[in-house]
């Protein structure tokens, strides 16, 4: 797996405080912008801030063990499905906590997850559209 971020994702509570606070209030364009669901914004080089609505995060994350789901997760985006398989499979091996299979996903990418030992959630996808190319390397 490559040392790179390619999505960090917040789970918020009130997605249309979140839009006030970060589109009125800091001035920043989204580059997606889906109302009730998510916003996404660019914030560096291959690198996008993703604020999803908290229960949408839960319903495709799942629950933490032992109480509710960090609010957070890190993506890492592969050009392909078979280099997302292959990435969660090393993290199989390399004594990931848990590991999800991936999936097809409503949104129209193939992604699962792995938790790492301290319980963040990395979500290992392809992305087809046009941001999830911009930001592989």
């Amino acid at each position: 797996m490559d040392q790179r971020i390619s999505f960090l994702t917040l789970a918020v509570r009130d997605l249309a405080e979140s839009r006030k606070f970060y589109l009125d209030g800091l001035g920043w364009e989204p580059c997606t912008d889906v109302p009730g669901n998510v916003l996404m914004f660019e914030v560096g080089d291959k690198l996008i801030l993703s604020l999803w609505d908290v229960d949408a995060f839960t319903e495709e994350v799942g629950q933490a063990p032992g109480g509710g789901v960090p609010p957070i997760t890190i993506a890492h985006n592969l050009a392909t499905p078979d280099g997302v398989d292959r990435v969660l499979e090393q993290a199989r091996v390399a004594g990931a906590a848990q590991v999800t299979d991936a999936v097809q996903r409503d949104w129209g990418g193939y992604s699962g997850y792995f938790v790492d030992p301290d319980g963040f959630r990395w979500e290992i996808c392809h992305n087809p559209s046009e941001l999830g190319q911009k930001v592989l390397p």
